[in-house]
């Protein structure tokens, strides 16, 4: 059979002689779905987040209890145990009960999604007094 005879293949992705107004669509496709990637990414990013500062209040009221038990400030060493930038957002108040003290770490949660707020992380620890 010539060459001339021959059938074209068919499903090829580019086609000859597209007009011109079809060589952008994908790109504005993109531009459109990117604002819900951004979304999903900055999503995941705060989940993250959030079960990084939980981590940091069970860290702190450990740390407050310990050091209360020994007859310490608790603030201080919950302060001490947190990260610099979650220092300023936590709260350990320390309560005596018999020979045991109970520390009760607040770490407020960042948020990085404008609109989001999220309740503060808390953790408690309990340790028996040193006499």
């Amino acid at each position: 059979m010539p060459y001339s005879r021959r059938k074209k293949p068919t499903g090829t992705p580019y086609r000859r002689g597209a007009r011109a107004g079809d060589r952008g669509q994908v790109a504005i496709e993109y531009l459109g779905f990117l604002p819900i990637l951004v979304l999903v990414g900055m999503a995941a990013v705060q989940l993250g987040l959030i079960a990084y500062t939980a981590q940091q209040a069970g860290t702190a009221a450990r740390a407050g209890a310990r050091s209360a038990s020994l007859r310490e400030s608790a603030e201080t060493a919950c302060a001490a145990a947190v990260s610099s930038w979650l220092a300023d957002g936590t709260d350990c108040p320390a309560s005596y009960g018999g020979d045991e003290v109970t520390v009760t770490a607040t770490v407020e949660i960042p948020s990085i999604v404008p609109g989001w707020e999220f309740d503060p992380a808390t953790r408690t620890a309990t340790m028996p007094l040193d006499h």
